[in-house]
């Protein structure tokens, strides 16, 4: 009788190492896909601001086809909103390197662009969309900032989701040190102490929100 429970003893031990050891496995393979997704978009953001670069220099050279130029900028923003999802998820997973953070510069100044070409089509081609400018602490929030975050992000997406094409939404970091996004923040009044902020055309300054239904009176 003791052999026998020493045998399953043995048996259930080896079970549990070898579940343990297939846990591991798996989510070694996991932490690799996902670690290399967001290189692939991190890889598409260096395109993306050769685009947008290239972009802003066909914008100041003077006339261009305002309908041609408000799609492929609404285009342009959905894409990056999308992968801003995307990369969120990701970076909520993983612990904050120097590495990850200089490749979210990278997005930093793509969206810092956008919003600039964003400002100047919407001024030369009178264009009806709104710019929705989301600046939120990236490197370290507090636990009550990031619950204040999260209630932005989630009203932020239920009024994309309504709004569409409606609105150009651009989050971004306003705390990673980038001295173009200092100069934007600062020339609208934004300063690292309100984060997060919430810039409805450049005019209204938004710092505390419950409801979709009070930014949606604001863009109407």
């Amino acid at each position: 009788m003791f052999q026998s429970q020493k045998h399953v003893f043995w048996e259930a031990l080896l079970v549990t190492i070898l579940i343990f050891g297939i846990g591991v496995f798996i989510g070694v393979v996991i932490e690799n896909w996902r670690t290399s997704r967001a290189g692939e978009l991190y890889q598409k953001s260096e395109v993306g601001l050769l685009d947008i670069r290239t972009q802003n220099e066909i914008y100041s050279l003077g006339e261009f086809n305002c309908d041609s130029a408000i799609e492929e900028n609404l285009k342009f923003a959905g894409r990056i909103y999308e992968e801003a999802k995307i990369l969120e998820r990701y970076e909520t997973a993983e612990r904050l390197t120097e590495s990850l953070n200089l490749e979210h510069k990278k997005y930093d100044v793509l969206r810092a662009l956008l919003w600039i070409n964003s400002m100047k089509i919407k001024k030369q081609c009178n264009a009806s969309y709104h710019n929705v400018v989301y600046l939120y602490d990236y490197i370290e929030p507090s636990i009550d900032i990031k619950a204040e975050q999260a209630v932005f992000s989630r009203i932020l997406s239920e009024l994309k989701d309504k709004k569409g094409n409606k609105i150009m939404l651009i989050p971004m970091a306003g705390d990673n040190n980038l001295s173009s996004i200092n100069i934007l923040i600062a020339r609208y009044n934004v300063t690292e102490k309100e984060l997060p902020v919430i810039l409805i055309d450049e005019k209204i300054k938004i710092t505390e929100l419950q409801k979709v239904e009070e930014i949606e009176k604001l863009i109407r």
